[in-house]
């Protein structure tokens, strides 16, 4: 059930977490589908459906007392898993109490149930991780609020700011998408009890306090109606791990670009044995970010996956339910992958002011064509200042020589006795990126003390 590029010994290390990896295994599996068994014998107990003794019994099972080599080459001829699981717990179980296990439940309603306990798990491990990256991506926002860098748009240099500005614009990011987790995981913790065709109709009119007591105890939701074609909810987790990677690979993207040799204004930190190359022994590849952004390559097309198999037909689907079981778990340990490497930018990026200060002259003045732009205009009036400037930045790129030493020359300039120097002090730029530093700091705090809290309350 949990087949994907992330069980290979090579790339499973590589892409996803050993914790997700674990959540995600197929022991992690198999006992989970022995708790949800349990959880329906016992809760069938309580209104004499079952003997008290079975769910003591279920309960004392464990995944390894069943093959599971066996148990994948069976469901390689029966199309699902349950049937050779719930075939291998009843060879396990006394006469007496085999006949009563599994009772009124049908097989989507074990692996759905069992993969939203898998998924608990797994927001558990991304819930911990988020706290951690988006904690030290506010540190570093704060120690550099006021360190100066250049803004950039299409690529090219525009305008000054400060790098505590652009790693607030990261966090934000990251932010905005851990404040939904909390109202997701109630949504998504939901428990699948249906039966055949979503009625319990074999259990009669005990069906309805059934599930509500097998969701009490597995400490999970009910919903309405039986889910079993109403994927909604699958699918939003997976855009919201999509989304996950998605605002990582802003970062990465960054990094990647302010990393690289003719900019270096940054550097992923160093790992022994990371970043290097089989044939060029100088290479320091950001590996972290590199990871980030196939993550995020191969997340979409997982949840588009998930988005597919909402055109469930009628009370189950042939082919798009079962896609799910790859898909889910792979996103789950993509985004522990990046998340992984994400904590490793925001506790260890290597920030080099300097070059930043050399980058933001390296134009000769041209990042402040906009400042000066605005002074002349209260003048010349905004079309003429910007022609005026446009054509002077012109100048610089051809002749090399500094922007203000351009405009101090031009004529309408020195018409309209207009004093350019304080459009060129750096100061008031990156004083006006790093006010916006702090509520950035405030937004992202909040959103993580509400996510602690929350997550203490599901």
């Amino acid at each position: 059930m949990t087949f994907s590029p992330l069980d290979s010994e090579l790339f499973g290390p590589l892409f996803a977490t050993d914790a997700m990896r674990a959540c995600f295994s197929d022991t992690a599996l198999v006992g989970s589908m022995l708790a949800v068994e349990a959880a329906l014998a016992r809760s069938e107990s309580w209104i004499r459906l079952a003997p008290e003794a079975l769910a003591p019994a279920i309960e004392a099972i464990q995944p390894e007392d069943l093959d599971i080599v066996s148990l994948g080459i069976r469901t390689g001829v029966a199309g699902v898993p349950t049937i050779p699981f719930v075939q291998a717990v009843q060879k396990q179980l006394p006469a007496d109490l085999e006949r009563s296990f599994h009772k009124g439940a049908t097989t989507q309603d074990i692996i759905d149930t069992a993969l939203v306990l898998q998924v608990r798990a797994g927001f558990d491990l991304i819930a911990a991780d988020l706290n951690k990256v988006i904690a030290g991506f506010l540190g570093m926002a704060d120690r550099h609020r006021a360190v100066p860098c250049v803004g950039r748009t299409y690529g090219q240099h525009a305008a000054p700011i400060s790098f505590g500005y652009k790693v607030a614009v990261w966090l934000t990011c990251i932010a905005d998408v851990a404040d939904r987790l909390p109202d997701l995981r109630r949504r998504v913790q939901v428990a699948s009890l249906g039966g055949p065709v979503g009625t319990l109709a074999s259990l009669g009119s005990d069906g309805p306090r059934v599930l509500n007591g097998f969701a009490q105890e597995l400490g999970l939701g009910i919903t309405p109606l039986c889910w079993h074609t109403n994927r909604g909810r699958v699918a939003e987790t997976g855009a919201w791990l999509v989304q996950l990677t998605g605002a990582l690979s802003k970062i990465a993207t960054d990094v990647v670009n302010l990393a690289s040799t003719e900019v270096g204004e940054v550097a992923e930190p160093h790992l022994a044995g990371r970043g290097g190359s089989s044939a060029m022994p100088h290479k320091r590849n950001p590996v972290g970010s590199t990871l980030i952004l196939a993550a995020h390559a191969a997340a979409k097309g997982l949840g588009s996956t998930l988005f597919e198999a909402m055109a469930a037909a009628h009370e189950r689907p042939a082919g798009l339910w079962h896609a799910e079981w790859t898909a889910l778990p792979s996103l789950f340990g993509l985004v522990s992958g990046a998340l992984r490497e994400a904590k490793l930018l925001a506790d260890g990026l290597v920030v080099f002011p300097d070059r930043m200060r050399a980058n933001i002259d390296l134009t000769r003045g041209l990042l402040f064509a906009d400042a000066a732009a605005a002074r002349l205009g209260a003048r010349l009036g905004r079309e003429a200042a910007h022609r005026l400037v446009e054509q002077a930045a012109e100048e610089v790129r051809q002749t090399g020589a500094p922007l203000a030493d351009v405009l101090a020359r031009t004529r309408a300039v020195r018409d309209a006795g207009v004093d350019l120097a304080d459009a060129f002090d750096l100061a008031p730029a990156v004083a006006a990126a790093a006010r916006w530093v702090d509520p950035a700091l405030q937004h992202a705090a909040a959103i993580r003390e509400r996510l602690e809290q929350r997550e203490e309350s599901v």
